[in-house]
């Protein structure tokens, strides 16, 4: 061989080397770049379930403070007119006392319409006689006096002050007197 064909040969040797290896390095550059975007890919998708997730439970969490700001909005009106409610029902007794039935008639309507309006907003009347067993979970004990009977030590004897509740929840005890 000449030396012209040998250095052809030497340079298409040369060409195909360089050809080969940078052949390589971009498929490892490509591969390389893939993965990368994959991971980049997969980091954001977990930040977005992520911040979906804390956006979900905020909003499970602001819906759930508004339904109790209603809630003690509410009570705060029925708290406040409970004393109205007693004042009623002290009249009532007082009217009932007196001959002018059609001054009792009335009242009655108005008294039976604030209890029935006050009653559909969720209040209720907590149920408690002279007789029934305290429990200091249900009952506000005010006083304690000698049993008029053996059979009411430990009971109530007396009711002071009806007790209400707002759904479920206690807004007043009820008021009583025991028996010791």
């Amino acid at each position: 061989m000449s030396k012209k064909n040998k250095n052809k040969e030497d340079v298409k040797d040369q060409v195909e080397e360089v050809l080969d290896t940078t052949v390589e390095e971009t498929e490892v550059k490509e591969i390389d770049v893939e993965a990368q975007l994959k991971e980049d890919l997969e980091k954001e998708k977990d930040k977005f379930l992520r911040l979906f997730a804390e956006f979900e439970n905020y909003k499970k969490r602001t819906s759930k403070e508004r339904i109790e700001l209603f809630k003690t909005a509410g009570q705060d009106v029925m708290q406040s007119m409970l004393p109205v409610l007693d004042d009623f029902d002290r009249a009532m007794k007082e009217i009932e006392k007196s001959a002018d039935k059609d001054l009792l008639k009335g009242v009655e309507l108005i008294h039976n319409k604030l209890k029935e309006t006050l009653k559909s907003k969720g209040l209720s009347e907590v149920e408690v006689a002279a007789g029934d067993v305290f429990n200091a979970d249900d009952h506000e004990a005010i006083t304690q006096i000698p049993a008029p009977t053996d059979d009411l030590k430990g009971k109530i004897v007396d009711v002071i002050e009806k007790g209400y509740k707002l759904g479920d929840k206690v807004i007043r005890f009820p008021k009583v007197v025991t028996g010791q």
